[in-house]
């Protein structure tokens, strides 16, 4: 199932998309909802982010070539860090850059969706508690990064988590095209095989540190390519069988 958040006559609401029809739910998906049996017409305009997450778990250096693009060690452990729920946008809208910064960079990534709450869950239970997937975008100040020694800030600005553009249940993680384009250019180009800790590992850790609630977000690290953005930049990562999410950027306001 393909699950999103349209917004029609001023109302968000959740829908399974069936093409470009969509039928809306009677409830949250993180509550048990089932759909409704009307059919409507969507289009793009209407997407909003698909999530709405007690907290952002972002997964740092999961590609051994991106660790070696940026000059780190491979870690022997996930590296763990949050991004803030007020840097979440979703499909078309803009991320703003800052006046703090002049190194803010796209990072492409396979976003999580928790379904239930999972605490200390095992390796072997962890895509049990997944509701589907989505594309994410962890947009860093990358010079704040490396200035304050610690990531809450460089990661966490408002519109610096772009996600959507819907959630796919159906899915298998193990092995997914994952790029970045930037103005028509593939800048990065990797596949989820790569990752140093696989999804169901990511989801076992993460819950032995902190309880997993329905809506969460996992954010399973990106591949090498990152790179700057700048006023004006359409950016998409695009995921395979998941879909594109694509956002512009703006001067800081």
């Amino acid at each position: 199932m393909r699950i999103a958040v349209l917004e029609k006559d001023g109302r968000r609401s959740w829908y399974a998309l069936e093409g470009q029809k969509a039928r809306r739910f009677a409830r949250s998906p993180f509550d048990g909802g089932t759909v409704e049996s009307d059919l409507v017409a969507w289009t793009d305009a209407e997407l909003r982010a698909p999530v709405a997450p007690s907290k952002i778990v972002c997964v740092g250096r999961n590609y051994a070539a991106h660790a070696k693009e940026l000059g780190n060690e491979v870690p022997t452990e996930p590296l763990l860090f949050l991004k803030p729920p007020s840097a979440i946008i979703g499909p078309g809208e803009t991320v703003v850059l800052r006046a703090e910064s002049d190194k803010v960079e796209h990072e492409s990534e396979l976003a999580v969706v928790i379904g239930k709450r999972a605490t200390r869950v095992s390796r072997e239970e962890a895509l049990s508690y997944v509701l589907g997937y989505t594309c994410a975008n962890d947009v860093t100040a990358r010079d704040l990064q490396k200035k304050d020694g610690q990531w809450s800030r460089a990661k966490g600005f408002d519109t610096f988590c772009p996600v959507g553009p819907w959630i796919e249940t159906d899915l298998d993680p193990s092995d997914l095209s994952v790029k970045c384009i930037v103005d028509g250019q593939v800048r990065q180009d990797g596949r989820t095989s790569q990752m140093i800790f696989d999804v169901p590992t990511l989801i076992a850790y993460v819950s032995r540190a902190f309880t997993l609630e329905p809506g969460d977000l996992i954010l399973t690290g990106t591949p090498e390519g990152v790179g700057p953005l700048a006023p004006g930049n359409r950016v998409s990562v695009a995921i395979e069988k998941i879909g594109e999410l694509t956002v512009v950027v703006a001067s800081p306001a």
